[in-house]
């Protein structure tokens, strides 16, 4: 379909498939492709690692208290429904157009949508085998491993899953308004030139990387994880 339509309109805003794929590899053999993909891949997973850390801990401990969470849950609803453009130029504004700056922003972003899936897992947690856990004299950390955490796998895979596809994009807009490598900026770059077939190369490359991940990683993890079950 895109090969008919690229023939059919003759226009450099829809170039054809090959082309693109030419382009895509002379940028991969000029090396600017791999380098500018690496560096976002970079911010991506230091990014994501904290994000996840981070929400899953808070996640549990607000599902867990009541006090607790009735006093952050208002806070969650602002800071869901504050705009990523907006958390992005405060970040920069505040500390500056630094590295710490850009990946704060992309965590300050994901962090509430990771603690209001955990949460929501942790409340639906099995009360009956909790119970069982503490009359088996089970440590916190036993619990935690053996009780909770296979419960809470399914609710950790959904935010991992929609955490990636959230936070590459987010990624990109960080690295549009205020560094100078990435594919961001890239991205920006080619607007500018109007190229229309740099832009579906690169973005073609970070699709594909991210299904890798998915492959590779997410669900041979998620397999493993859910062994246990019937």
């Amino acid at each position: 379909m895109w090969q008919a339509l690229a023939v059919y309109f003759e226009s450099n805003t829809l170039p054809t498939p090959v082309f693109v794929a030419n382009v895509f590899w002379q940028s991969c053999v000029a090396g600017e492709l791999p380098f500018h993909l690496g560096v976002t891949l970079l911010r991506l997973v230091v990014s994501f690692s904290i994000a996840m850390l981070l929400g899953c801990a808070i996640g549990i401990v607000l599902g867990r208290n009541k006090r607790m969470d009735a006093f952050f849950d208002n806070w969650l609803v602002i800071f869901l429904n504050v705009p990523a453009l907006v958390t992005i130029i405060l970040c920069y504004v505040w500390f500056g157009l630094i590295e710490s700056a850009a990946i704060l922003a992309v965590v300050v972003n994901k962090l509430p949508n990771v603690i209001v899936t955990i949460r929501e897992g942790t409340r639906a947690l099995d009360q009956d085998l909790l119970e069982m856990a503490r009359c088996y004299g089970f440590s916190k950390r036993k619990t935690l491993v053996h009780v909770i955490w296979p419960q809470l796998h399914p609710f950790v895979m959904g935010a991992t899953r929609s955490g990636l596809a959230l936070i590459w994009k987010i990624i990109l807009v960080v690295e549009l308004l205020g560094r100078s490598n990435g594919m961001g900026y890239q991205l920006h770059l080619f607007f500018q030139l109007f190229d229309v077939a740099s832009i579906l190369a690169y973005t073609i490359a970070f699709v594909a990387v991210i299904q890798l991940i998915e492959l590779v990683v997410l669900k041979p993890l998620d397999k493993r994880s859910l062994q246990w079950r019937r």
